[in-house]
């Protein structure tokens, strides 16, 4: 029985190059990360995994350009966020 656990980070990019910006996304798949939008992320891990992640993600986006952001958060903060979901109907 595998128990669910309160997102604790939540990782945001934008990455010009459309290659990295698919490994990104790809690794933090792996990681188990939720995918919330087309560039974001949320989930939940150690420390020690969020910077093992960053430091891949780091390595991945190398000097191109782009901006990366992993926003640790408590279980406070996820339970306070407010979330507008409506699906497209077209």
């Amino acid at each position: 029985m595998s128990v669910e656990k309160t997102p604790n980070l939540i990782l945001v990019y934008d990455i010009v190059d459309d290659r990295k910006r698919t490994k990104i996304a790809d690794v933090c798949l792996d990681y188990g990360l939720d995918r919330i939008q087309y560039s974001a992320f949320v989930g939940w891990l150690i420390p020690a995994k969020q910077q093992e992640l960053f430091t891949k993600i780091r390595r991945i986006l190398g000097k191109s350009p782009g901006n990366v952001q992993l926003l640790p958060i408590c279980a406070d903060d996820w339970k306070k966020r407010r979330v507008i979901d409506q699906p497209d109907k077209g």
